[in-house]
């Protein structure tokens, strides 16, 4: 689903009235008021955190793209640090301060917020297509690829860059909370997970359960992280040695990159990813590299110069990137029509009624008195400590200004009047993706930044249209991502009964820290591997394929190679016939209708991950078809475990490799010699 961020997590009505029966012990809780909400501690464990899930995004962005759902993990462990430390306090004799579920929400915002940079920030896609490398990789004599359009990646001028654009998202749809919140009753599932998570952890009846989870969390990490340290070993010098590269499935499938890397992060993505997502991404690998690259590579000679280097677009090369670029244009754009018309047909008839896309509705009858009582104190709350218009209006006003002030100096490709432009509609497509997240949990964050990168390229020209149009498409991308994020915790918040100006202030600071942890942990991949380098482990593969589009919206199709416009229109059409087909057949048809976007992914990159992802979600079929309280249970939390394990791992491979220490073996996989 390329740098879309995974939907993970599905939730049903019958799900939300059992939380409400979990949170009967509520209606008697006394409420922390929103300035004890926010600790010392809790900041502390953020910071950490958030540095944690930024190297686990970074990771994910500069390798395949595709980024899970972190909330429900983020909940998980900011439970698991401030038990363990207030734990390892009171045995020491000291008073602590009680772990609240408000507390606990804070820590899970703030956590998100910064992580949420490290996506939108564009660390993998348009802020690295800037650097010389993908200039250099896409062709220094490529029509359009100019060397004057090359920024490389500095931290100076990318603290600057997330600070003056990072912050209007929050700012941009905080007087509609309660019109999402709770007049349409948006069910952000994976807000409304969380809260379930965080509101289990925080009762009597959830708290051995939350005890096993942190557990079963804890288990998991060790084993990602000591299996990933176990890899390195045998990694020696170069690409191609270590269990990364092990051709499980045969040396003929492994050159056509079908083969099982034993990497822990994939497999979890496949754990948390739905069963649709993962086999949509198989689906993917098997018909670009199955069938579609060996067909085109017959003809070479023919479509395409037959001498050409592995990485020239005017070969096979710009087959595979146009043709993914085409399907997550297809994708994202019936998406967008699709939720535009779903949200002003929602405005127009002025009440929450089902359509295609789920709303759902929460019934309640003359029995449920107690989920009544719930539902008047989580709006008393979620109402008590309001954000005023004016502060929100003003806020955005005065962003906004410095903003265009500062963003022409910094780029001078995009005029002022550009950024004033881009910041004038930005509120309205902010709205539009926090209604589709509320109903799908599905953020097009990077749909609306492509819009704005086309149309900005094409608007500039051949002048330094590249350049402003990647850096047009990181402001809408920063806006419109921010704010559906803010929504979906102003949701997690309203469930755990936290205050809403907590939520908001907790989101500011969340932000704060990501614009200078994001690009720090990016600075540690960058000084440490070799970013960008097709054949290595890092090969971002977004910031060519952004890089492309920017050239694609200046110079136009003329330099594709054969046939290769006609089939992008053959995919970028059925990318739109799919979705279709997924909203106009029955449900028990329609989920096993694959997405086109999670389908593009393996185009460009290779099928290896999504051989992963899937043996995570047959392990997971397997699980549910056994025990389906157990997978409930614990999925998310071994899935969390694996991930963060392997995370956790880059941080010392990293500073082995900078201080240039490889790995003392070399296991290399070859065909056997003939006697």
């Amino acid at each position: 689903m390329g740098t879309e961020q995974a939907a993970a997590v599905e939730i049903s009505e019958p799900l939300l009235l059992d939380s409400g029966k979990v949170r009967e012990v509520e209606l008697d809780e006394r409420i922390p008021e929103w300035k004890d909400q926010i600790t010392l501690r809790g900041l502390v464990v953020s910071a950490v955190m958030g540095s944690l899930f930024c190297i686990i995004t970074h990771k994910l962005n500069l390798t395949v793209g595709i980024i899970p759902s972190l909330n429900v993990a983020a909940g998980l462990l900011g439970f698991f640090f401030v038990k363990s430390w207030t734990g390892f306090l009171s045995t020491l004799g000291f008073s602590v301060r009680p772990f609240t579920r408000q507390e606990n929400t804070v820590i899970q915002t703030c956590v998100v917020a910064c992580y949420g940079l490290a996506f939108s920030g564009g660390f993998g896609s348009y802020l690295l297509a800037m650097d010389e490398r993908t200039y250099q990789l896409i062709g220094v004599d490529y029509p359009g690829n100019r060397a004057e359009d090359v920024l490389n990646p500095g931290l100076g001028w990318m603290i600057g860059f997330l600070f003056v654009v990072s912050f209007l998202g929050l700012f941009s749809l905080v007087p509609l909370r309660k019109v999402m919140v709770m007049d349409y009753k948006l069910t952000y599932p994976s807000g409304t997970a969380t809260a379930m998570l965080i509101n289990s952890f925080h009762t009597n009846t959830g708290a051995e359960l939350a005890g096993k989870q942190v557990s079963c969390l804890g288990k998991y990490l060790s084993i990602s992280l000591s299996w990933s340290c176990f890899k390195w070993f045998f990694s020696g010098i170069g690409d191609s040695c270590g269990f990364d590269n092990f051709p499980s499935l045969g040396l003929a499938l492994y050159k056509n990159t079908f083969y099982f890397d034993f990497s822990p992060t994939y497999v979890g993505c496949g754990l948390i990813c739905p069963h649709i997502v993962n086999c949509s991404v198989l689906l993917g690998a098997i018909v670009s590299w199955g069938f579609l690259w060996p067909f085109i590579s017959q003809h070479a000679g023919d479509w395409y110069p037959a001498d050409l280097g592995s990485n020239d677009f005017k070969g096979l090369y710009g087959y595979k990137v146009f043709i993914a670029i085409s399907l997550i244009l297809g994708d994202g754009l019936y998406n967008l029509i699709k939720i535009i018309s779903i949200t002003v047909k929602e405005i127009w008839n002025n009440r929450t009624k089902q359509n295609n896309l789920p709303i759902i509705k929460e019934v309640l009858d003359s029995e449920s008195s107690k989920l009544l009582m719930q539902q008047k104190k989580q709006d008393e709350i979620f109402l008590k400590d309001r954000i005023p218009s004016w502060v929100a209006a003003s806020g955005y006003v005065g962003l906004a200004a410095i903003s265009t002030a500062t963003i022409p100096v910094l780029f001078p490709a995009l005029k002022w009047y550009l950024v004033l432009s881009s910041y004038i509609i930005a509120p309205a497509l902010a709205f539009c993706n926090s209604y589709g997240t509320g109903l799908t949990d599905w953020s097009l964050a990077s749909t609306y930044g492509k819009i704005g990168l086309f149309i900005i390229a094409s608007v500039v020209g051949g002048n330094g249209g590249v350049v402003a149009g990647l850096v047009a498409c990181g402001v809408m991308m920063s806006i419109v991502s921010t704010a559906a994020d803010l929504m979906q915790d102003f949701k997690t918040g309203y469930l755990t009964l936290s205050s809403a100006k907590s939520m908001f202030v907790s989101q500011l600071i969340g932000t704060a820290m990501g614009c200078v942890i994001a690009p720090l942990t990016f600075w540690l991949f960058w000084t440490a591997f070799d970013i960008g380098s097709p054949d290595g482990p890092y090969k971002a593969p977004y910031a060519v394929i952004f890089r492309e589009m920017a050239i694609l919206g200046v110079e136009g199709f003329s330099e594709l190679p054969k046939h290769c416009l006609a089939i992008c229109c053959g995919f970028f059409v059925a990318a739109l016939v799919i979705n279709l087909l997924r909203d106009v057949t029955p449900a028990k048809v329609s989920q096993f209708i694959p997405i086109p976007m999670a389908m593009a992914v393996p185009f460009y990159i290779g099928a290896y991950f999504a051989i992963d992802m899937f043996v995570g979600t047959v392990i997971l079929f397997v699980w549910e078809r056994m025990n389906r309280k157990g997978a409930e249970d614990f999925a998310g939390a071994v899935a969390s475990g694996l991930i963060c394990g392997d995370g956790i791992w880059t941080i010392p491979s990293a500073i082995l490799s900078i201080f240039r220490i490889n790995p003392p073996i070399c296991m290399y996989f070859g065909p056997s010699l003939s006697r």
